[in-house]
């Protein structure tokens, strides 16, 4: 009787643990609960490990980081130095409640001068990122969420080496989670040759941490300050189609020459500080930026405590003719929920394009769950039918967001991602063709078929909609 009345109280502790705790945020805490009701030990185990909020902010304090704070404010003066009153940039913030909101909650600014070029596969992103390395003549940064050791892999190992062994700097970074296949053999035969590499969150180390559910999935490449790549794409054989499974793979990813690739810089540069510890801030690293563009491009840095989710909601509850999105993972939070339902009743085209064929099964039921409902209110759901969608894509009237970051509560929330804000252009034009020729190789979602599947996967979706506040 008496251990009965222990095992009570310990699981009641550990209920109030939770609750106090996450009482700021409900539907996480409710997840939490019942995983721990399911797995009474097992839950608060992994609550325990899994769920600490972490802040980069905090840490970067930690490590004295007045110098950083400094040196990105003199960031800022320089960019807005390059926007002059005759420009129409320098009206941009006046013109729209969306443009005022961009201000305010991002803490990059809008930066002028920029000229972008837009991949949708991944072998032609590929050949350009390889080929700007190729002609590096001072430095190569590289960060990437996944890394594999196959025939991409090896190519930009090779490459590497090669820069490396000229007297090029070049420094990598990965994702102890995402490259935890990266064998240490291909690591070493970088440092060998002179590659700086560091892991973002090692997984042993950040499980004991409490840090291991936070993860770095930025995909960028900077050469010599000047030439900055990033997007959905990360460095594997499956990026190129050669996966048997998915086949061919569409993807969104960009080249950026001009005054954003400063904060494609300062994004990898502060990231290396915290894995690191070293402080570089050299002007040859942010040189002065001699592109002719005219593109206005505003890039968002976000993670655990620098969100992109009010950026994403603002950017839907804007709109007032069209919202697109294109996304592998979409499972929207309460607020972008309630937006994405507000304004297809407010007669709003609102169009959503997902995968057919799943890459990870939980998360894609998560999805689903959330179909039938938004259907329901009048949203269009699409299948891309070709292969996989990985493109990050969100459209808002004549301005476009995309990037590594998925519409999904990890993302929003929970990893350290890297998108940009296109300002109405031929940038977004071209997102907006490449959305309609996805949409005609998909096949449209018609409430009435999909109200008829079955009780089992109803059931799973339930299931997994439970848990998606975890993803």
């Amino acid at each position: 009787m008496l251990w009965i009345i222990i095992a009570l109280m310990v699981f009641i502790i550990q209920i109030a643990s939770i609750i106090i705790v996450e009482y700021r945020r409900p539907n996480k805490a409710v997840t939490w609960l019942i995983v721990l009701f399911i797995f009474p030990l097992l839950g608060f185990f992994l609550y325990y490990f899994l769920a600490k909020e972490y802040s980069c902010q905090r840490t970067l304090r930690r490590k004295n980081n007045r110098h950083w704070k400094q040196f990105k404010a003199d960031l800022i003066n320089r960019c807005n130095r390059r926007i002059t009153k005759d420009m129409p940039e320098a009206n941009v913030w006046r013109e729209n409640i969306m443009h005022a909101s961009l201000k305010n909650i991002t803490s990059v600014p809008i930066t002028a001068c920029n000229e972008v070029t837009v991949y949708t596969e991944g072998e032609e992103a590929y050949e350009s990122m390889l080929e700007s390395i190729a002609a590096a003549k001072h430095h190569i940064h590289i960060e990437f969420y996944i890394i594999r050791d196959d025939y991409l892999g090896t190519r930009f190992k090779q490459l590497l080496i090669r820069k490396a062994r000229e007297g090029i700097k070049v420094r990598l970074l990965y994702d102890g989670i995402g490259s935890r296949l990266l064998g240490k053999v291909f690591l070493q035969q970088l440092r060998d040759a002179g590659v700086e590499t560091g892991c973002f969150f090692p997984p042993l180390v950040t499980f004991f941490d409490k840090r291991i559910n936070y993860r770095n999935h930025r995909k960028i490449v900077v050469v010599d300050g000047k030439i900055g790549f990033f997007g959905g794409l990360n460095i594997g054989d499956e990026y190129v189609g050669k996966d048997p499974k998915f086949g061919y793979w569409r993807d969104t990813h960009f080249c950026l020459t001009g005054d954003a690739v400063l904060w494609i810089q300062y994004t990898f540069l502060t990231d290396w500080y915290l894995v690191k510890e070293q402080t570089i801030t050299d002007s040859v690293y942010y040189p002065i930026q001699e592109c002719p563009g005219k593109e206005l491009v505003q890039i968002v840095k976000s993670g655990p405590d620098e969100t992109i989710l009010e950026l994403i909601f603002s950017i839907i509850v804007t709109a007032k003719k069209r919202i697109y999105i294109e996304t592998p993972y979409f499972i929207p939070d309460p607020g972008v929920l309630l937006a994405l339902k507000t304004a297809v009743i407010s007669g709003i085209d609102v169009r959503v394009i997902i995968p057919a064929v799943p890459d990870k099964k939980l998360i894609y039921n998560a999805s689903l769950s959330y179909v039938q409902e938004l259907l329901q209110a009048g949203v269009r759901f699409y299948c891309y039918q070709k292969g996989f969608i990985h493109a990050k894509v969100i459209i808002s009237d004549n301005l476009a967001c995309s990037g590594s970051a998925n519409m999904d509560m990890r993302s929003f929330c929970g990893q350290f991602e890297l998108n940009a804000v296109f300002f109405d252009g031929k940038v977004v034009d071209r997102l907006v063709q490449d959305f309609y020729r996805d949409l005609s190789t998909s096949n449209e979602i018609l409430l009435s078929e999909f109200e008829k599947r079955s009780r089992i996967q109803k059931t799973k979706e339930v299931f997994a909609r439970l848990l998606s506040p975890l993803f």
